[in-house]
């Protein structure tokens, strides 16, 4: 095999031909980020950050195939990547699983003491994920507690501090993540009762689409609460309806369960996570200067 065939299989283990990952770890972080700051981060942070994220999502990617290279060649989605083909082998993902968290952890040297120590649970959570499916009913919730590192991290390192809002916002991401990563399992549902993994969408069984839509309602009313102990102006708000409206577009997607409709569901989450984010930049843009 050629350098140009091995790169691609890389760029394919690392999901970079997919990057809906990599926005929706992104969104969350620069929440974070713009809320420390209160406006525009330093730019060496954000810079620092979203490349950090790249790269821990590309190593989780890894990692997940790696502790899924079994499972994956009985899904109808997964059967096709490069460790459930058999392109990769294992002892070669765990060393570009390695690399990869060793760029993300040397990127943050230059950051304060407490960013680096935040990245130790950051690199636990991201690397024992993937193996909670085969004995934690909801392993969607851990997943939603590892997507919201980010935050803590962030106000680290634009303030060098930790205060209250940052759990408040990672339980709002929390019910977020839950959201869409089981309209995300309900594609696979059969597959993975037929493996006897766990996940989300097979513990809520006939409600999970309620479950769904549950988890958004307590992500907005979450944000909203957050509005008001910021004094958020109006163009926080409008971000926040928006996002509902498009929240309630999702569930006309996903209230059928229909495979291909429910992974479009996944996808659009990128948007209510951009439309979030635009409110908060734009109200400390007009508002909050």
């Amino acid at each position: 095999m050629n350098m140009v065939d091995r790169l691609k299989i890389y760029v394919q283990l690392m999901r970079l031909d997919k990057p809906i990952g990599i926005l929706l770890l992104l969104w969350p972080m620069l929440w974070g980020l713009w809320f420390a700051a209160k406006g525009m981060p330093d730019a060496h942070v954000l810079v620092i950050f979203v490349l950090g994220t790249v790269l821990m999502r590309s190593a989780g990617c890894v990692i997940n195939d790696f502790a899924d290279r079994k499972i994956d060649p009985h899904v109808e989605r997964t059967k096709n990547r490069p460790m459930a083909a058999g392109k990769i082998g294992s002892k070669e993902a765990i060393l570009l699983a390695t690399g990869l968290s060793l760029c993300a952890f040397l990127l943050i040297l230059p950051l304060n003491q407490l960013t680096i120590l935040l990245s130790v649970p950051a690199l636990f959570l991201a690397g024992t994920y993937p193996f909670t499916k085969r004995f934690f009913a909801m392993p969607q919730a851990y997943l939603g507690i590892a997507f919201s590192f980010g935050i803590p991290m962030a106000f680290a390192a634009q303030t060098n501090s930790l205060p209250p809002l940052i759990w408040i916002l990672m339980l709002a991401n929390l019910f977020w993540v839950i959201a869409y990563d089981t309209a995300y399992a309900i594609v696979d549902k059969p597959d993975d009762l037929k493996i006897g993994i766990k996940t989300s969408a097979i513990t809520m069984g006939r409600f999970d689409v309620m479950g769904v839509m549950l988890c958004h309602g307590m992500f907005i009313v979450i944000m909203l609460a957050i509005g008001q102990l910021q004094a958020m102006g109006m163009a926080y708000y409008a971000g926040l309806m928006i996002a509902v409206g498009l929240i309630i577009y999702q569930y006309t997607l996903i209230r059928n369960r229909d495979r291909t409709l429910c992974f479009k569901a996944f996808l659009h989450n990128n948007w209510v996570g951009m439309v979030v984010f635009a409110g908060i930049a734009l109200d400390f843009l007009i508002y909050q200067t």
